[in-house]
């Protein structure tokens, strides 16, 4: 059989004196009931007390202590310490404090036969420090989750609201209204709140944002503590080197550079102004450039640009009088020389249905036909599968050779004898240069590995002719080979832009800030002005500093971004040739932007 427990009162808790005891009979009692709670619910055993009377015994305890304490009697029998149980909590009064403790775990516990209803469980440790505190003026604890009450300090309404909102799936939280609205897939065509619509007006308030910055000239400097006057004492006292300081003058001029519209002429009226650009190519003087402008039924429009009228005083450019249409996609553009120095330019064009795909040369003044003195250069095309990018070969040692990017495959062909060579990869090639001062072509893959091909061998099988090999941790869409040819710049898909040192193939500086996710997106870099230009998905055009990755300027799209409305630029020191104006000239949807550094 279980031992039954004999309890026993502790010294604070004895019986009062005869001629007080007939006085506190109901509070002595008390005081042995709360001294049983507290055994009982040390040995974990359901409470068996009601708490009105451990209650009403407090209370009466304490006003006896306080009348006492104002007649000024002793209060030698009174017990020092008192502690009891109510409702699993347990009190303790020392030296007049009282403080309550919470027990864990006792709150769930049913206190008498009926069940009580749920209340949200308490946090933290209440203590009552105040000693006319009652237990009967004590009021339930606010809840955590619960908001502001009418009597809490407006401040701290305030600062919960300022809270950043935590984020629910498949809801948005709108800081404006301050309330969760639900989000559905992307292509809704009854409920406009999307997760994309959402980014998209996040996005075009940040760019208008920028352009109202920019009007009015606010445009941070590149640098902390750079301006001309400080350039100029620099170079007072010897501090810089020229180059250095050249280098400096033009991250200002890039940053105070200010956009105009281009009005561009065409003999064709109902041409101008009508198509998407889509692609800008420049020649090497920067005289001319080529122009590839979607059509809206499908297809392509391309043509050439004169920028021989672009000056500091005039902004009118030229197109040229013939322009040529196809219903099939253009991939890659590059200009070619045959003849002369860029007599003609090479695309690559997608195959549809039963057409296959083809690269074709075609002259340049083939465009112009108000040049009687222009003779009709060689026009030929090659078959092929889908090309996805192309250049042409300057290199005396492999003359009147291009190549195009193919899916697993690169192709090598001689334009005079007609002459293949076909080199087998492991992924699509999306980028392809040569080199001037050797025989050597670069290509970017979709794997992320970039390697390097000497054109002069013959096709050997395997992967045995790769003579040199980087990798990326996405798809390769540019690359840019440097005038040494000892460093090659490179980006991906995953927006990070890259410079690799080809002696060592190790990567010596990477250039933060471009972003990509898939399309093929080129990069534009002038060593003359040591800058690096490159366009992003998201409509941003960014300009660093070649010497030390530095991000010099972001500048907006003057149009809403969108997937078909991605600027295509042209960076030069001497835009409309050798006379011409530096700056930066921008495509985007029908119109034609120039950026002046001058």
């Amino acid at each position: 059989m279980p031992q039954r427990r004999t309890l026993r009162h502790p010294p604070a808790l004895s019986p009062a004196p005869a001629s007080r005891r007939s006085g506190q009979a109901s509070c002595g009692w008390a005081g042995e009931l709360s001294v049983k709670r507290q055994a009982r619910l040390r040995a974990n055993e359901g409470p068996a007390w009601g708490a009105g009377g451990a209650l009403a015994a407090a209370r009466t305890r304490r006003a006896r202590w306080a009348r006492r304490g104002e007649a000024g009697e002793a209060v030698g029998d009174a017990p020092s310490s008192l502690s009891f149980c109510l409702r699993g909590f347990c009190f303790s009064t020392a030296g007049g404090e009282m403080r309550r403790n919470y027990r864990r775990g006792k709150e769930r516990r049913g206190w008498s036969s009926h069940k009580r209803s749920h209340q949200p469980p308490r946090q933290g440790r209440p203590s009552y420090n105040n000693r006319a505190q009652s237990l009967e003026e004590e009021e339930p604890q606010t809840p955590v989750n619960a908001g502001p009450s009418s009597n809490e300090d407006p401040s701290s309404s305030t600062s919960t609201q300022n809270c950043v909102a935590p984020e629910l799936p498949g809801f948005y939280y709108d800081p404006e209204k301050n309330r969760y609205f639900r989000l559905l897939p992307g292509h809704n065509n009854h409920n406009p709140l999307t997760k994309d619509s959402i980014q998209h007006k996040a996005m075009e308030c940040k760019r208008l944002r920028l352009l109202e910055e920019e009007e009015k000239q606010n445009q941070k400097t590149p640098r902390a503590g750079l301006n001309s006057s400080v350039l100029l004492q620099k170079r007072q006292l010897g501090s810089l080197s020229p180059t250095s300081y050249c280098r400096l003058v033009h991250e200002l001029k890039v940053n105070c550079m200010q956009r105009r519209k281009i009005e561009i002429h065409s003999p064709d009226s109902s041409v101008a102004g009508t198509n998407n650009f889509k692609i800008i190519v420049a020649d090497v003087a920067c005289e001319r450039i080529f122009t590839v402008n979607d059509v809206e039924h499908g297809g392509c429009k391309y043509g050439i640009i004169n920028l021989s009228g672009l000056g500091k005083e005039s902004l009118t450019v030229e197109m040229y009088d013939n322009l040529y249409f196809t219903n099939r996609k253009v991939n890659s553009v590059c200009w070619a020389s045959l003849t002369h120095p860029d007599s003609h330019v090479l695309l690559c064009l997608m195959g549809i249905a039963e057409t296959p795909g083809c690269a074709s040369l075609l002259p340049a003044s083939l465009f112009s036909s108000t040049n009687p003195g222009d003779r009709p250069g060689m026009l030929c095309s090659f078959k092929i599968s889908t090309a996805w990018s192309c250049a042409w070969c300057l290199n005396p040692q492999a003359d009147n050779c291009f190549s195009t990017g193919l899916t697993r495959r690169v192709l090598v062909t001689n334009v005079v004898t007609g002459h293949r060579q076909t080199f087998g990869t492991s992924s699509d090639v999306l980028a392809q240069q040569f080199a001037t001062q050797t025989p050597v072509l670069y290509n970017g893959c979709r794997s992320g590995e970039i390697f390097s091909i000497d054109v002069r061998q013959r096709n050997r099988k395997g992967q045995s002719w790769k003579a040199s090999r980087l990798f990326h941790g996405s798809a390769v869409t540019s690359i840019h080979l440097m005038q040494a040819e000892h460093y090659l710049m490179a980006a991906d898909m995953a927006g990070k832009i890259k410079l690799w040192d080809l002696r060592t193939a190790k990567c010596v500086k990477q250039y933060k800030g471009h972003h990509n996710e898939y399309a093929l997106l080129p990069l534009h870099v002038n060593e003359e002005e040591g800058l690096l230009i490159a366009v992003g998905q998201d409509c941003y055009t960014r300009i660093w500093s070649l010497q030390d990755t530095h991000l010099l300027r972001t500048i907006p799209s003057p149009h809403p971004s969108s997937k078909d409305a991605i600027p295509s630029v042209v960076f030069s020191s001497r835009l409309g040739g050798s006379r011409g104006v530096p700056g930066l000239l921008m495509a985007v949807k029908q119109d034609l932007y120039h950026f002046s550094y001058n």
